[in-house]
Parts: structure tokens; C-alpha cells; sequence
């Protein structure tokens, strides 16, 4: 009995170490000090381009008028495959739902694309 709560504190704690410590990206960490968005150069994409990257290997979403390339996080996401219901589309409403962290909203700086053409 004393192994199982042993086994359950351990899974809660890397679980919880998740959704408080930053996610290190392949090009190195980042934190919400350095992932401030440039205007700048950014590219443009038509809803209809966008649509097209809506699968497991290419997925890009739409939030709040912003396109990111979220297809390295697909298979990382805590939701499982909840991340491809809006894929190729417009992401908002899921995003800001109530079972993402706040992490999250500095997170995906990080996969940022550019925006969606008016």
C-alpha cells in the first residue's frame, strides 16, 4: 500500500512540475521575458493557407489572429489529440478554455508564425 502512494506522490509531482516549470524549446529555453512578438518582417497567411496544415505532422492553428505552427508540440500536448480539433483553423475559443495553465500563454510565443491576413 505504502508503494502505491509512493508511486502516486512521484506521478503527481512530475506532473505538477509540468505545468509550473517553462518547457525548454529544441533551440533552448524560453521565458516570458524574451518571447516578446515582433511586428516587424512578419508574414502573412490567408485563412485558406492555413487550412491546409491540419494534420498530426502539420499543424498550424489561429489565436486571436496570430498562425502558429504547433507541430512540434502535437504530440507533447497534456490533452492528447484535443490540440488537432481545430487544426488548419481558427484555435481562440479553445485555447482560452479553462483547462490550459496560464503557461501556456507565454508557451506558445515559441511556435509563432505570423499573422492571418485580414
Amino acid at each position: 500500500m505504502e508503494l502505491i502512494a509512493m508511486a502516486l506522490v512521484i506521478a503527481l509531482i512530475l506532473f505538477g512540475s509540468l505545468l509550473f516549470f517553462p518547457r525548454l524549446s529544441k533551440k533552448g529555453a524560453t521565458t516570458s521575458s524574451n518571447t516578446k512578438l515582433s511586428t516587424e518582417g512578419v508574414k502573412t497567411y490567408t485563412k485558406g493557407e492555413v487550412s491546409m496544415h491540419n494534420t498530426r505532422d502539420d499543424c498550424w492553428i489561429i489565436v486571436k489572429g496570430k498562425v502558429y505552427d504547433v507541430t512540434p508540440y502535437v504530440f507533447e500536448h497534456p490533452g492528447g489529440d484535443a490540440i488537432l480539433n481545430n487544426a488548419g483553423g481558427d484555435s481562440t475559443e479553445g485555447f482560452y478554455g479553462p483547462q490550459h495553465a496560464t503557461r501556456v500563454f507565454d508557451m506558445v510565443d515559441e511556435f509563432y508564425i505570423g499573422d492571418l491576413k485580414s
